[in-house]
């Protein structure tokens, strides 16, 4: 992780939806610092300037707010995006200083091509660890170039820097790498799962349609047999 973007934060003295409205209209980010036994700090935050640091730092961003003089290292928690027009309406961080140790989810990316006629599932996104504060990982890389089918990768399998220790379960499975299935086999199982749990569809037209054709098509071809035997 590189060093946390400083960004100067207001304080904030005025609440309600109303307040928090003029705030986002001027470009700018309510928020608050929550940690260390202390009483929320609510500040406002940049717009642009914020939503940059969050891209560049990723799911666990840490900034240097600069709080009427003081510097105070956060942790992004929660982020809570316009559903519409995706900007950021809220921020939520923790407090932490230098040196102290966090817990976070980190994502994981899968890069690389399995062997082919195989299927890679991811089967967890994120994987829980122990890390310090200023040096928490953007990410961990997975490879599955050339993985065969039954290729499993764990979180004790994850590459891990100095200094960061895995807190989930060290079988936790991470990625899946299965056979390929084709679509009618995919189409079987799910009609065996669905029977399995006594799910039944309604007939369509187009289905009751089909099968008195069929039916009509197994009558006339019964009919012209029995002719056929008449005559001999």
């Amino acid at each position: 992780m590189s060093a946390p973007e400083k960004i100067a934060a207001e304080p904030r003295t005025e609440f309600g939806k109303g307040a928090a409205r003029r705030i986002r209209r001027e470009n700018k980010i309510p928020a608050v610092i929550y940690g260390h036994g202390n009483e929320p700090v609510h500040v406002i935050l940049p717009g642009h300037q914020t939503m940059m640091a969050l891209k560049h730092g990723g799911a666990n961003a840490l900034l240097a707010l600069d709080v009427d003089g003081s510097e105070q290292l956060a942790l992004t928690k929660d982020v809570q995006i316009d559903p519409i027009r995706r900007v950021i309406e809220h921020l939520d961080f923790v407090a932490v200083r230098r040196g102290e140790k966090v817990t976070v989810d980190v994502p994981i990316h899968v890069v690389g091509e399995a062997a082919s006629e195989t299927l890679v599932v991811n089967e967890n996104t994120v994987v829980s660890v122990e890390a310090e504060a200023t040096h928490i990982p953007e990410f961990f890389e997975v490879s599955v170039e050339g993985a065969a089918a039954g290729t499993q990768i764990l979180a004790k399998d994850l590459n891990l820097p100095s200094g960061t220790t895995l807190l989930a379960d060290e079988d936790l499975l991470i990625v899946n790498v299965t056979e390929q299935i084709s679509a009618e086999a995919l189409e079987a199982e799910l009609e065996e799962a669905e029977a399995d749990a006594g799910i039944e569809h309604d007939v369509s037209d187009a289905e009751i349609a089909e099968a008195q054709e069929e039916a009509i098509a197994a009558d006339s071809g019964e009919s012209a047999e029995s002719g056929d035997s008449d005559s001999e």
